[in-house]
């Protein structure tokens, strides 16, 4: 039997993102370059509930790997709307979008990491989600029409070539514009009461 401690999945938690793309405060109409969209969701654990112990804030969970038991800390302020037979969900989200800004590169690259929270409200079953996400102004280096692709180049330097999906979609991109990359990756769980 698996012993896991953690405060109400707060820290197995890092919530599941939607993936969003900002808005710039440029004077032109940012282009959302809807082919370099990528998102990948991953299930890393999912379990009943077969016993929950209210006096020590202990929940035992079971799936096809085993069991496994989770304490949850006094932050988990919706811990006696655990049930037996509720249902645990915890996902990983990655996602990746462009956004065009149409200006001519002023040489000014930057990044900007914010991390959010959001928690059941106050009567609903337990459940947490915290994203986070990267902005990058990057500036384009190089557009390969031919073969669907566009390099950026970041803060640190660093090139990143990205496939672009729909080929119309580069007629306006050149070299010396400046895209916003905007990185995501969280981290939910959640405890549902099955539906019968």
């Amino acid at each position: 039997m698996k012993f896991i401690q953690i405060a109400l999945l707060s820290f197995l938690l890092a919530s599941g993102a939607s993936l969003s793309v900002a808005q710039t405060k440029s004077n032109d109409k940012p282009m959302v370059i809807d082919a370099a969209v990528t998102s990948s969701r991953y299930q890393l654990y999912e379990g009943d509930v077969t016993n929950v112990d209210k006096k020590t804030r202990t929940i035992t969970f079971k799936n096809k790997e085993g069991e496994s038991k989770f304490v949850a800390g006094p932050e988990i302020t919706n811990f006696p709307q655990i049930k037996k037979g509720d249902h645990l969900n915890v996902s990983y989200e990655l996602g990746m979008a462009i956004e065009l800004i149409k200006t001519k590169s002023t040489g000014i690259r930057s990044k900007v990491e914010t991390e959010s929270i959001s928690n059941a409200k106050p009567g609903d079953k337990p459940a947490e989600k915290i994203t986070n996400t990267t902005t990058i102004i990057a500036d384009i280096i190089g557009v390969d029409r031919d073969k669907k692709l566009v390099s950026v180049k970041g803060p640190s330097g660093k090139v990143t070539t990205v496939f672009v999906k729909n080929p119309s979609l580069l007629n306006d991109v050149a070299v010396g514009e400046q895209v916003k990359v905007i990185y995501t990756d969280a981290m939910a769980a959640s405890i549902t009461t099955p539906k019968k």
